[in-house]
């Protein structure tokens, strides 16, 4: 897998690919991510990817001139499966889409800034827009790291143990389960005696009961989907 990460800010992503997981599974060659500082493609001397917004108001827009320049000029390197951008008013991630996404081969993220992108980017170019949440960010920078990390933590062979992904919170609309390990017993709190018994079919009832009863509790919401 390849992402390549369109920014005008790189130095921002630059400590977050460079650890853990993240570096391991670059090292591994697992996947490849390349970011592209976007002021590379810009033709204005001082470096400007933005400008003010027709019509007026308050705050700047990224131009498409430089945007386009920078996905085409990776479009004429390779095919890509998705174009996307992180934007507050796109679909919101969910482990579906960081499922669906992990599948891909080679996916471009452009990271949003300042009042956001000319809206002919995403008419021309992008192919699908994604969310953190309902809040807003300085910039996409961090929010295409979360996206990221969900999309490259399932790629086969980058975590030691690929099972456990599949383990993870959201996989099945369950909350994942308490989980413990040494010392047994803490300051008079133990673990659950069903997990030292070594009868694996009955703790692996015992974790699914736990974690319908937590997802009850904490996202009932997920119960219905």
């Amino acid at each position: 897998m390849r992402i390549d990460i369109i920014t005008c800010l790189p130095k921002l992503l630059d400590s977050f690919f460079a650890h853990s997981i993240l570096q391991r599974a670059q090292q591994g060659g697992y996947v490849e991510v390349v970011v592209h500082d976007l002021r590379d493609y810009t033709l204005d001397k001082h470096r400007r990817v933005d400008d003010y917004a027709f019509g007026g108001g308050a705050g700047m827009v990224m131009q498409i001139e430089p945007i386009a320049r920078c996905i085409r000029s990776l479009q004429a390197e390779r095919a890509y499966d998705e174009i996307i951008y992180m934007t507050p008013d796109g679909e919101r991630l969910n482990q579906k889409t960081a499922n669906s996404l992990s599948l891909r081969q080679n996916l471009i993220i452009l990271c949003g800034h300042y009042k956001g992108v000319d809206e002919r980017v995403r008419e021309m170019f992008i192919t699908k827009e994604i969310s953190m949440g309902d809040y807003v960010l300085s910039g996409g920078e961090l929010a295409a790291c979360v996206l990221s990390d969900a999309i490259i933590r399932l790629v086969p062979g980058v975590l030691n143990d690929e099972t456990s992904a599949l383990t993870d919170s959201f996989q099945d609309n369950l909350l994942a389960p308490p989980v413990y390990t040494r010392p047994a017993e803490f300051e008079g709190h133990r673990v659950p005696d069903i997990l030292l018994s070594g009868h694996e079919a009955k703790i692996d009832e015992w974790r699914y009961e736990q974690a319908v009863v937590r997802t009850q509790a904490r996202r009932p919401d997920l119960l219905g989907t």
